[in-house]
């Protein structure tokens, strides 16, 4: 059989082209190395609960927001979401503690009872952050013109210089920061476009899942299976085989070969260079830009299980800062938990406790460079001291907005970057893929083409990372088979 897109992967940007174009009448193949689909939307049982990787909240979900229209057409909006706290994210910087409100206007009214001086500079970045919701669809309107030129411009203004420009308050610009342990703040290359989009969709709304993040994955595959789509799992993509300028099939680990009209990769790029062995389409520039992608940092994780009924439910996120400088805790020398990120999972028992609880801490694969080459459960007693060692850290600086915390603790599970690397293939077991950088904007912001026609990339390395930004990518990937017009109706409708 010949099917008209086979995509490797099955990240949520890979399951969501998937289901896009399965649902287009298509015939879609999707390949998966591992036992478990969804990348880092997979969860894994632990003491009876269910722990997450990689997935905490999103932002966007309300009617007539920025993500609806595309969680619907994915069939995601059918989940039990719950919406946070009017303040859904609580960040404390040093020694004082400062809200962000959902909803524009309350964002600004909040900030500006702690900066009556700085009204007019947030009600401008508030602005900026509105627009970036709204438009990040345009580009797929076939009657915008000026989608692409407006999208460089952002690309290229550096982040940090835009808000220090702006607000003229360093205490300011650190709490606007504060909540970006979800991309990687670096003052020298951060775009203005990626904080922005990486801000704007939890402020006008921000939703946590009732469960685990693999139910996002569960859904999307029954709804490609329900539409005719096949999900093979244990099927490692080793070559993708060009002929005459195009690929013609993928050829997998077990000596399976699949042939295909479109081949959509959901892996790193780099990885999925390495697959087209032979090419007269990509030239050794190509090969050569792709190889030079740095990659954003990985996080080490700590899963709190807690004991029944000791700690209620707080239905927001907290972020803890040791310093009043957010954006140098980015950096490669970090030798423990300096900032975190503090989710708690949503009592699924209908109680007020909870009995999960995530810490998030930045750790860069310098940490992890002398275990790179060993394998799971044979790193040695140095690596689990030094995984003991990070996990104290966040726990004590969890501590400092849940006194008592070690208290309800019955037990701990750490994931490194390492752990990531292992379970999702993603190179140094980066967050967020290749980092992004305003000073080299065309080498570093990748386009969901290849020199190849007919195979096209998708996933966090591209635009945008996170829920929302994969799930933006994975509709401008599918508008290169199902051309511009037909997925804008699919937004619009």
């Amino acid at each position: 059989m010949r099917y008209d897109v086979i995509i490797i992967g099955s990240g949520l940007g890979g399951l969501e082209c998937a289901r896009l174009l399965a649902q287009e009448g298509m015939s879609v193949l999707v390949l998966e190395r591992g036992n478990r689909i969804g990348g880092c939307l997979q969860s894994y049982p632990r003491d009876g609960l269910s722990l997450d990787t990689g997935f905490h909240y999103v932002g966007g979900l309300g009617e007539g927001q920025s993500l609806y229209p595309a969680f619907k057409r994915l069939g995601l909006m059918e989940l039990p979401w719950q919406r946070l706290d009017p303040y859904f994210d609580r960040i404390t910087i040093g020694d004082r503690s400062f809200a962000f409100a959902q909803g524009f206007e309350a964002f600004v009214d909040t900030l500006a009872a702690e900066f009556p001086g700085r009204r007019c500079a947030l009600t401008k970045f508030a602005t900026l952050l509105k627009e970036a919701g709204e438009r990040q669809f345009e580009a797929l309107n076939p009657q915008n013109d000026d989608a692409s030129a407006s999208f460089l411009d952002s690309i290229e203004i550096n982040a940090y210089q835009y808000l220090t420009e702006l607000f003229q308050d360093p205490l300011l610009v650190n709490v606007i920061s504060g909540t970006s342990l979800k991309m990687e703040l670096r003052k020298e290359s951060l775009p203005l476009f990626t904080f922005l989009h990486g801000n704007s969709g939890f402020i006008e709304s921000s939703w946590r899942l009732k469960g685990d993040g693999a139910l996002i994955a569960e859904t999307l595959e029954r709804g490609i299976r329900e539409q005719g789509g096949e999900i093979i799992r244990k099927a490692e993509v080793i070559e993708l085989v060009e002929q005459g300028g195009t690929l013609t099939r993928a050829i997998c680990s077990n000596g399976e070969s699949y042939e295909g009209k479109f081949f959509i990769s959901d892996i790193h790029p780099v990885l999925t260079c390495g697959l087209v062995k032979q090419s007269d389409r990509i030239k050794k520039v190509y090969r050569d830009r792709i190889a030079r992608l740095e990659n954003t940092f990985g996080m080490f994780t700590v899963s709190l299980c807690l004991r029944p009924g000791v700690l209620r439910y707080f239905n927001w996120n907290q972020y803890v800062y040791t310093d009043t400088d957010v954006w140098s805790f980015y950096q490669d020398h970090t030798e423990d938990a300096g900032g975190l990120l503090i989710s708690c999972r949503v009592p699924e028992d209908g109680s007020e406790y909870t009995r999960q609880i995530d810490l998030l801490t930045p750790m860069p694969w310098s940490r992890c460079l002398r275990w790179e080459h060993t394998r799971v459960g044979r790193r040695g007693e140095e690596y689990e001291a030094m995984k003991r060692r990070w996990a104290t850290s966040c726990i004590l600086l969890a501590e400092r907005v849940i006194p008592g915390l070690r208290d309800s603790i019955s037990t701990y599970y750490t994931s490194t970057p390492l752990t990531y690397r292992d379970y999702t293939a993603t190179p140094e077991g980066s967050a967020y893929g290749a980092r992004k950088n305003c000073e080299q904007p065309l080498t570093t912001l990748l386009s969901t083409r290849t020199p190849i026609p007919n195979l096209l990339l998708t996933g966090q390395s591209l635009m945008l990372h996170g829920l929302h930004g994969v799930t933006m990518t994975a509709f401008h990937t599918c508008a290169e088979v199902l051309g511009k017009k037909r997925v804008w109706e699919m937004i619009k409708n």
